[in-house]
Protein backbone atom coordinates (compact mmCIF):
# COMPACT_ATOMS: atom_id res chain seq x y z
CA UNK A 1 0.00 0.00 0.00
CA UNK A 2 1.04 3.38 -1.19
CA UNK A 3 0.59 7.24 0.34
CA UNK A 4 -2.09 8.10 -2.10
CA UNK A 5 -1.69 11.74 -4.00
CA UNK A 6 1.69 12.62 -1.94
CA UNK A 7 -0.28 13.58 1.09
CA UNK A 8 0.65 12.26 4.17
CA UNK A 9 -1.74 11.96 7.45
CA UNK A 10 -0.44 11.50 10.95
CA UNK A 11 -2.19 8.80 12.80
CA UNK A 12 -2.19 8.96 16.83
CA UNK A 13 -2.30 5.91 18.62
CA UNK A 14 -2.88 7.09 22.41
CA UNK A 15 -4.07 5.18 25.62
CA UNK A 16 -3.28 3.95 29.30
CA UNK A 17 0.10 2.80 29.82
CA UNK A 18 0.27 -0.87 29.33
CA UNK A 19 -2.45 -1.25 27.09
CA UNK A 20 -0.71 -2.65 24.11
CA UNK A 21 0.38 0.68 22.22
CA UNK A 22 4.08 -0.04 21.31
CA UNK A 23 3.05 -4.06 20.23
CA UNK A 24 0.33 -2.51 17.85
CA UNK A 25 2.19 -0.01 16.51
CA UNK A 26 5.23 -2.16 15.73
CA UNK A 27 2.18 -4.10 13.85
CA UNK A 28 1.58 -1.32 11.69
CA UNK A 29 4.56 -0.15 10.71
CA UNK A 30 5.62 -4.17 9.68
CA UNK A 31 2.43 -4.16 7.32
CA UNK A 32 2.79 -0.58 5.70
CA UNK A 33 5.84 0.53 4.11
CA UNK A 34 3.87 3.76 4.01
CA UNK A 35 3.27 4.48 7.38
CA UNK A 36 6.24 5.27 9.44
CA UNK A 37 6.48 5.58 13.26
CA UNK A 38 8.09 8.61 14.39
CA UNK A 39 10.36 8.25 16.99
CA UNK A 40 9.58 10.68 19.90
CA UNK A 41 12.39 12.30 22.35
CA UNK A 42 12.52 11.66 25.96
CA UNK A 43 14.72 12.26 29.34
CA UNK A 44 13.84 9.34 30.52
CA UNK A 45 16.53 6.78 31.11
CA UNK A 46 16.83 4.01 28.21
CA UNK A 47 15.50 0.56 28.93
CA UNK A 48 17.96 -2.49 28.92
CA UNK A 49 17.94 -3.01 24.92
CA UNK A 50 16.32 0.74 23.75
CA UNK A 51 18.51 2.17 21.16
CA UNK A 52 19.04 6.09 21.14
CA UNK A 53 17.28 6.88 17.84
CA UNK A 54 15.65 3.58 17.26
CA UNK A 55 13.15 3.69 20.23
CA UNK A 56 13.36 7.15 21.67
CA UNK A 57 15.61 10.48 20.92
CA UNK A 58 17.03 10.12 24.10
CA UNK A 59 18.08 13.65 25.72
CA UNK A 60 19.01 15.16 29.33
CA UNK A 61 16.59 17.30 30.57
CA UNK A 62 18.82 20.79 30.10
CA UNK A 63 19.02 19.16 26.22
CA UNK A 64 15.38 18.81 26.01
CA UNK A 65 14.41 22.41 27.69
CA UNK A 66 17.37 24.15 25.15
CA UNK A 67 15.32 22.23 22.37
CA UNK A 68 12.21 23.47 24.01
CA UNK A 69 13.31 27.05 23.60
CA UNK A 70 14.38 26.89 20.59
CA UNK A 71 10.78 25.74 19.33
CA UNK A 72 11.78 22.28 18.01
CA UNK A 73 8.93 20.67 19.05
CA UNK A 74 5.42 20.51 17.56
CA UNK A 75 4.67 19.22 21.37
CA UNK A 76 5.68 18.04 24.31
CA UNK A 77 4.53 17.12 28.11
CA UNK A 78 6.29 15.92 31.53
CA UNK A 79 4.63 12.73 32.14
CA UNK A 80 5.97 10.39 35.36
CA UNK A 81 8.97 13.24 36.32
CA UNK A 82 10.18 13.26 32.49
CA UNK A 83 9.64 15.41 29.18
CA UNK A 84 8.40 13.41 25.84
CA UNK A 85 8.15 15.79 23.00
CA UNK A 86 7.81 15.48 19.04
CA UNK A 87 10.14 17.20 17.11
CA UNK A 88 8.66 19.26 14.15
CA UNK A 89 11.89 17.89 11.69
CA UNK A 90 11.67 14.79 12.47
CA UNK A 91 7.54 14.69 11.66
CA UNK A 92 8.47 17.13 8.32
CA UNK A 93 10.52 14.78 6.73
CA UNK A 94 8.22 12.18 6.78
CA UNK A 95 5.37 13.95 5.24
CA UNK A 96 7.31 15.50 2.79
CA UNK A 97 8.93 12.13 1.49
CA UNK A 98 4.71 11.24 1.05
CA UNK A 99 4.92 8.97 3.92
CA UNK A 100 2.04 8.81 6.71
CA UNK A 101 3.43 9.52 10.40
CA UNK A 102 2.62 7.07 13.09
CA UNK A 103 2.79 8.54 16.51
CA UNK A 104 2.44 6.54 19.72
CA UNK A 105 1.56 9.14 22.57
CA UNK A 106 0.32 9.90 25.84
CA UNK A 107 -2.88 11.76 26.53
CA UNK A 108 -1.49 15.29 26.86
CA UNK A 109 0.65 14.50 23.81
CA UNK A 110 -2.22 13.80 21.21
CA UNK A 111 -3.98 16.62 23.19
CA UNK A 112 -0.86 19.10 22.09
CA UNK A 113 -0.42 17.77 18.46
CA UNK A 114 -3.89 17.97 17.61
CA UNK A 115 -4.12 21.66 19.13
CA UNK A 116 -0.98 22.51 17.62
CA UNK A 117 -0.88 20.53 14.51
CA UNK A 118 -3.32 22.45 12.06
CA UNK A 119 -1.39 26.06 12.79
CA UNK A 120 1.93 24.61 11.89
CA UNK A 121 3.53 25.17 8.78
CA UNK A 122 4.26 22.17 6.77
CA UNK A 123 1.74 20.34 9.16
CA UNK A 124 -1.87 20.29 7.30
CA UNK A 125 -2.16 16.83 6.27
CA UNK A 126 -4.41 15.89 9.06
CA UNK A 127 -4.81 13.95 12.06
CA UNK A 128 -6.33 10.52 12.58
CA UNK A 129 -6.73 9.92 16.39
CA UNK A 130 -7.09 6.50 18.16
CA UNK A 131 -7.52 5.85 21.93
CA UNK A 132 -6.98 2.19 22.77
CA UNK A 133 -8.95 1.76 25.83
CA UNK A 134 -8.66 -1.66 28.40
CA UNK A 135 -11.60 -3.21 29.51
CA UNK A 136 -10.53 -1.89 32.74
CA UNK A 137 -7.62 -1.13 35.03
CA UNK A 138 -7.26 -4.44 36.49
CA UNK A 139 -6.09 -5.32 32.85
CA UNK A 140 -3.16 -2.98 32.66
CA UNK A 141 -2.36 -3.87 36.20
CA UNK A 142 -1.95 -7.49 35.12
CA UNK A 143 0.28 -6.16 31.79
CA UNK A 144 2.55 -4.08 33.32
CA UNK A 145 3.44 -6.61 36.14
CA UNK A 146 4.21 -9.19 33.77
CA UNK A 147 5.69 -6.96 30.99
CA UNK A 148 8.52 -7.17 34.20
CA UNK A 149 10.18 -3.11 33.21
CA UNK A 150 9.55 -0.81 36.21
CA UNK A 151 8.94 -1.29 39.91
CA UNK A 152 5.81 -1.41 41.93
CA UNK A 153 5.83 2.10 42.73
CA UNK A 154 6.24 3.09 39.57
CA UNK A 155 3.14 0.61 38.26
CA UNK A 156 0.96 2.47 40.81
CA UNK A 157 1.64 5.61 39.49
CA UNK A 158 0.77 4.51 36.11
CA UNK A 159 -2.02 2.94 37.08
CA UNK A 160 -3.31 6.19 38.80
CA UNK A 161 -2.28 8.42 35.56
CA UNK A 162 -4.19 5.67 33.79
CA UNK A 163 -7.83 6.39 35.80
CA UNK A 164 -7.64 9.84 34.20
CA UNK A 165 -6.57 9.50 31.14
CA UNK A 166 -9.02 7.15 30.75
CA UNK A 167 -11.80 9.99 30.93
CA UNK A 168 -10.43 11.35 28.00
CA UNK A 169 -11.78 8.43 25.70
CA UNK A 170 -13.98 10.40 24.14
CA UNK A 171 -11.78 13.45 22.76
CA UNK A 172 -10.76 10.74 19.91
CA UNK A 173 -11.99 10.32 16.07
CA UNK A 174 -12.47 6.40 17.17
CA UNK A 175 -11.99 4.09 20.83
CA UNK A 176 -11.16 0.44 20.77
CA UNK A 177 -11.76 -1.66 23.62
CA UNK A 178 -8.72 -3.65 24.18
CA UNK A 179 -8.73 -7.24 23.32
CA UNK A 180 -6.44 -9.82 21.73
CA UNK A 181 -3.68 -8.21 20.31
CA UNK A 182 -4.67 -9.83 16.92
CA UNK A 183 -7.98 -7.98 17.23
CA UNK A 184 -6.91 -4.43 18.88
CA UNK A 185 -4.53 -4.49 15.10
CA UNK A 186 -7.58 -5.61 12.83
CA UNK A 187 -9.59 -2.76 14.48
CA UNK A 188 -7.27 -0.23 13.73
CA UNK A 189 -5.51 -1.93 10.30
CA UNK A 190 -9.63 -1.03 9.14
CA UNK A 191 -9.76 2.11 10.67
CA UNK A 192 -6.60 3.11 9.01
CA UNK A 193 -7.65 1.57 5.43
CA UNK A 194 -10.68 3.53 5.57
CA UNK A 195 -9.37 6.37 6.18
CA UNK A 196 -6.39 6.18 4.03
CA UNK A 197 -8.99 5.37 0.71
CA UNK A 198 -10.91 8.46 1.44
CA UNK A 199 -8.25 10.88 1.25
Amino acid sequence: MTAANNRGFLLIISGPAGVGKTTLCERLVECYPSLQRLVTTTTRKPRDGEVDGIDYHFLTKDEFQHRMKDGAFIEWAKVHSNYYGSQRRHIEAVLESGNDVLLNIDIQGARAFRSKVEAAENLDAGVLTVFIRPENIEQIKKRLIGRDLDSSEEIQRRLLTAEEELKAADEFDHCIVSGSRDADFEAVRQIYEKHRQNL
